[in-house]
């Protein structure tokens, strides 16, 4: 038994959009869990040195960075070609390296602390003298706990 309508065409009802938001939320909480962003930008060259015996940092929510290396060319003019510190997103000097520890610390929970590491990334031509200084430094903070960052040497 067929039906037979006025005018011939049938419409097409509207579509859904009740699970839209549904979807775009899917899709901004996947962006979210598998993008990583960088909190640093890099002011300082680094060309990480190579080693044989490395170990992953566990927590690096309880790790701070310290950049050294000889300035990029955009900041040749301002800062010359000689190495640099840099903490964060900022040039600094060695007796700056403290007073950032410290702020660094007191921002962290209190139990949590105690646990801060600071990793060194420094360039691979720079000098012992100016990583001896800001070891000192993190010694005078309170800072043991300190690690060098490496890339797995190449087996030949």
């Amino acid at each position: 038994m067929a039906i037979i309508r006025k005018g011939g065409k049938k419409k097409a009802p509207a579509i859904s959009t009740a699970s839209l938001p549904d979807i775009v939320f899917m899709l901004l909480f996947f962006f979210m869990a598998s993008t990583s962003l960088r909190e640093v930008t890099y002011k300082v060259n680094i060309r990480t040195p190579e080693a044989t015996e490395l170990q992953k940092l566990e927590k690096k929510s309880l790790v701070r960075y310290v950049y050294i290396g000889t300035p990029k060319p955009e900041f040749h003019a301002q800062y010359g070609k000689e190495t640099r510190i840099q903490l964060d997103d900022a040039f600094a000097e060695v007796d700056q390296i403290e007073n950032f520890i410290v702020n660094e610390r007191s921002a962290m929970r209190e139990d949590e602390q105690n646990l801060l590491t600071v990793s060194i990334k420094a360039d691979r031509e720079t000098k012992m003298g100016i990583i001896t200084d800001v070891k000192q430094a993190l010694r005078r903070a309170y800072a043991l706990k300190i690690n060098y960052a490496a890339v797995q040497r190449q087996s030949y």
